[in-house]
């Protein structure tokens, strides 16, 4: 009897853990929303208030807390996910777009997440990469910046807003000359209305129109070139990167450029999250995405609702990984130029 008792006690006890659900594991826990920019930006934007609305769409209702982690332009936050993150579905992140294109083409050491690992959950809203110039600018076109050396600032190497500017240097002859270590498009926004910049290196065009509307709004900047697969409805007249390839080598340099602005703004779990909560979690990011609430309050911020889903970043990502070696070594070429 005794031994029959204690079998039932042993039993007892790894029940739960065995048959704990997703609402189980979540309830009364937190998320980790960690943000690769500081505060103020889109960035912090769309985490803020994707978490704000995606925590009562997963099971459990757990609370969502925001982790700031501006440090190499998203490649601290990234290495985190990767290195340190518990791989229990309790921390997400919205991505620095550039670092797909990092982890391509090899161009910093220091980048040690494999990309390709992520368990993605999907883009809240994509818009085209705008390099632009600050109207008293003397480079306010492409053709005056392939004339007159224009400072552009970012937030550091492994940053679009450092690969944009560099790439076009090296294909477009323009004359960029990218500083680095700013801790965000804020900070590059101030600097760019106080004179120390001519313009930013690369931004979403909606990032302008959420962060410092009255620059679009006013015409405080003048965009140059635009990223994309089709040109922004309010920008026809700003060339489009794919537009300006010579030959085939330039198009396929250039649309492997335009994934970038494709990615948008994609969140991500780490690697090694059970299947269930996965799922559970990519039912509540695509809820949310339809949420009219969420929409509307981002649309109060500026923002749009263009969301992609997780497969499609998945794609995306791999593919830019994974494409022909040629391929990349022109375009790491072109980007080193401006390191």
């Amino acid at each position: 009897m005794r031994a029959l008792v204690a079998c039932f006690a042993l039993a007892g006890g790894a029940l739960p853990a065995a048959a704990q659900t997703v609402a189980d594991f979540y309830r009364g826990n937190t998320i980790k929303m960690i943000i690769r920019t500081g505060p103020g930006g889109t960035y912090d934007l769309y985490s803020r208030l994707l978490g704000k609305h995606m925590a009562a769409r997963v099971p459990g209702n757990p609370a969502f807390v925001n982790v700031y982690m501006p440090a190499g332009g998203g490649i601290v936050a990234a290495n985190y996910m990767a290195t340190q993150a518990p791989r229990d579905g309790s921390v997400m992140t919205m991505v620095g777009i550039g670092l797909p294109l990092d982890q391509a083409l090899g161009l910093n050491p220091s980048l040690k997440i494999d990309l390709r690992e992520l368990n993605w959950l999907g883009s809240v809203s994509s818009s085209n990469q705008v390099t632009v110039a600050w109207y008293k600018s003397p480079i306010t076109s492409l053709d005056a910046a392939r004339r007159v050396e224009g400072r552009l600032g970012s937030t550091g190497a492994g940053s679009i807003s450092q690969q944009f500017p560099s790439f076009y240097n090296a294909f477009l002859g323009t004359k960029f000359r990218v500083v680095l270590g700013y801790t965000g498009s804020p900070a590059i926004n101030l600097a760019i209305e106080r004179g120390e910049l001519d313009g930013g290196g690369s931004n979403g065009w909606a990032q302008y129109q959420i962060e410092t509307p009255r620059f679009a709004r006013d015409k405080l900047i003048v965009p140059i070139i635009q990223a994309g697969r089709r040109k922004e409805p309010d920008l026809p007249d700003v060339p489009l990167l794919l537009d300006l390839a010579k030959n085939d080598d330039e198009r396929a340099a250039f649309a492997f450029m335009t994934n970038l602005a494709e990615l948008g703004r994609p969140v991500a779990t780490t690697p090694g999250v059970p299947a269930d909560r996965l799922a559970a979690l990519r039912e509540a990011f695509d809820a949310t995405m339809k949420d009219p609430d969420f929409i509307a309050d981002v649309r109060r911020q500026g923002g749009d609702v263009r969301p992609e889903s997780g497969d499609s970043l998945a794609a995306v990502v791999r593919g830019m990984i994974e494409a022909p070696e040629d391929l990349r070594a022109r375009v790491k070429a072109a980007i080193s130029s401006g390191q």
